[in-house]
């Protein structure tokens, strides 16, 4: 947020009123297909008034970004009590961050149309070292999230510890996250398929890979 925002309420209010207005925009036609003066339009604001929020449209689009994504999460980390939370295995916790992908698939298919378009426009786009930092912020915050979830299945024993924790990170958010957009922005071709259950099946197989199974099995044989 540029220091003209900072410190003003009001200021905070069409901040905040522009992001929403360009978050409708780029989702519905694509982020290279909607101009600044068009955002400013739909906003209601001047061109110059939107030039003191967001100087670029880079700055405006990551700024969506962000907001997009960090409200996400914390209304799905919302769906726990911290109590609930601190009780989830391992295995649990991983099972609640998977089905987080599937929750987007669901109800939040614009912010998947919006980000399949960002990581576009984000690749050729001119971005300082300074304008990424906030991005890469919330990304690290998720990370860390990972980070707790995966040292507690360590201890608890319910994840498999021969998967390197970064590996883990990568393939769970990377996969998933391909998997849900491309259904979303109408990539996959879908004849009579069910993409939903099929989108269910591949978090479960994720589960599957990276969860150490017990062999009761075995435990039985041991305590006879």
């Amino acid at each position: 947020m540029n220091d003209y925002v900072k410190g003003k309420a009001w200021k905070q209010e069409k901040y905040n009123h522009i992001l929403d207005v360009g978050f409708k925009l780029f989702a519905e036609r694509g982020i290279g297909q909607v101009i600044l003066p068009e955002v400013a339009k739909a906003a209601d604001v001047g061109n110059a008034t939107l030039f003191r929020y967001f100087p670029t449209k880079t700055e405006l689009v990551i700024a969506i970004a962000i907001r997009r994504w960090e409200s996400f999460i914390k209304w799905h980390n919302s769906l726990l009590t911290s109590e609930e939370t601190q009780n989830l295995t391992g295995a649990e916790y991983l099972k609640f961050f998977l089905d987080s992908f599937l929750e987007l698939y669901r109800n939040h298919k614009d912010i998947l149309r919006f980000n399949y378009d960002f990581n576009s426009f984000v690749r050729s786009a001119e971005w300082t070292d300074e304008q990424k930092q906030p991005y890469l912020q919330m990304v690290d915050a998720l990370s860390r999230q990972f980070h707790d979830l995966y040292e507690r299945g360590m201890r608890d024993g319910t994840l498999n510890a021969e998967i390197p924790e970064q590996t883990m990170f990568s393939s769970t958010f990377h996969i998933m996250l391909a998997a849900v957009t491309r259904y979303a922005a109408g990539l996959a071709v879908v004849n009579e398929s069910d993409p939903e259950s099929e989108l269910v099946m591949l978090g479960d197989l994720l589960l599957s890979r990276f969860t150490k199974i017990k062999d009761t099995n075995k435990t039985e044989e041991e305590n006879i």
